[in-house]
């Protein structure tokens, strides 16, 4: 089952795969409706929080794995020392009972160490699976802003481009005009004047 935030960038792949339209004389850029993408791109902020939350619950339980696991641990230790105790208060038995006692007590400590390595290694690899999913997610965020950006920097630019062009017609026009003040009456009349 995938996350929302997943959902959300799901979703923002599409909308750019189908429903915009490559800017004129490009393969690369994208014309974008900016409202929609806003709303996606509040919503996908609005969501990660809450995942992050939810991953650092999850690194949280290590410490409650380790615990269980040292508990686990120690009550071994303890039945095996109390079966230590058992084998040496019977003198006869007493060589036996150390050599017995000692292979409980090694064979436990191995098994704790065993399950607090076993706890200490999938908490970690929780830990870094959750890093590492933020990480794709923030990297997915920042490619479509940064492409989002791009977009709109290419449009301002074509914008005064435009804007210029029509200014240098304009004045190209004026100039070529050059009508000297107060000589109005020298402009010949080619029939387009009446008088």
């Amino acid at each position: 089952m995938s996350s929302r935030i997943e959902q959300i960038i799901e979703e923002i792949e599409e909308y750019i795969d189908r429903d915009c339209k490559f800017q004129p004389l490009s393969t690369t850029k994208i014309v974008v409706n900016k409202e929609h993408l806003d709303e996606l791109l509040r919503e996908l902020r609005m969501k990660t929080p809450d995942e992050i939350k939810r991953y650092q619950k999850i690194i949280s339980n290590r410490d409650a794995i380790l615990a269980d696991a040292q508990a686990k641990a120690d009550a071994m230790l303890e039945e095996a020392q109390a079966q230590t105790t058992e084998l040496v208060s019977e003198h006869e038995i007493m060589q036996q009972a150390y050599a017995q006692a000692n292979e409980i007590v090694t064979a436990a400590t191995e098994q704790a160490q065993e399950i607090v390595d076993n706890a200490t290694i999938d908490a970690n690899n929780i830990r870094i699976g959750a890093v590492q999913y933020t990480d794709d997610l923030l990297a997915n965020a920042e490619s479509i802003i940064g492409h989002t950006l791009d977009s709109y920097t290419t449009k301002y630019d074509g914008l005064v481009n435009s804007l210029k062009e029509c200014y240098d017609v304009v004045r190209t026009n004026r100039s070529e005009l050059d009508i000297p003040e107060g000589n109005a009456e020298e402009i010949p009349n080619d029939g387009f004047l009446d008088e």
